[in-house]
C-alpha cells in the first residue's frame, strides 16, 4: 500500500494524517473538555488555533519528507498540497475569524 506513486494517493495520506494527529491531541490535551468546549476556547484564545494545526501538520511534514526521500514524488505532492491547504487554512481561521 504505502509503495504506491500517485497523486491522489499522497492527496488522501495528506488529508487523513492531520486528522488523525488532531483527535490524538484532543485525547491528550482536552481529553476533559467536549469539542465545544475546545472550540469556545479557540475562539476566545486564538493562540490555540496555532497551537492545534502545528501539530497536525507535523505528521504531514514527516510523511513528505519520508516519500520525498523515496522519491515518489507524486505522492509526496499530493501531500505537500493538502498540507499547504490545511496550513492556510489555519492561519486564515486565525487572523479572519
Amino acid at each position: 500500500m504505502f509503495k504506491k506513486d500517485s497523486l491522489k494517493f499522497g492527496l488522501l495520506i495528506g488529508f487523513i494524517a492531520p486528522l488523525l494527529s488532531m483527535v490524538v491531541y484532543y485525547f491528550v490535551r482536552f481529553r476533559e473538555f467536549t469539542l465545544s468546549e475546545v472550540f469556545g476556547l479557540m475562539a476566545r484564545e486564538k493562540n490555540q488555533i496555532t497551537a492545534i494545526v502545528i501539530p497536525c501538520l507535523l505528521l504531514n511534514i514527516l510523511l513528505f519528507t519520508f516519500y520525498v526521500n523515496t522519491r515518489r514524488d507524486q505522492t509526496a505532492k499530493g501531500i505537500f498540497s493538502v498540507t499547504l491547504v490545511f496550513a492556510i487554512a489555519g492561519v486564515l481561521v486565525k487572523f479572519l475569524i
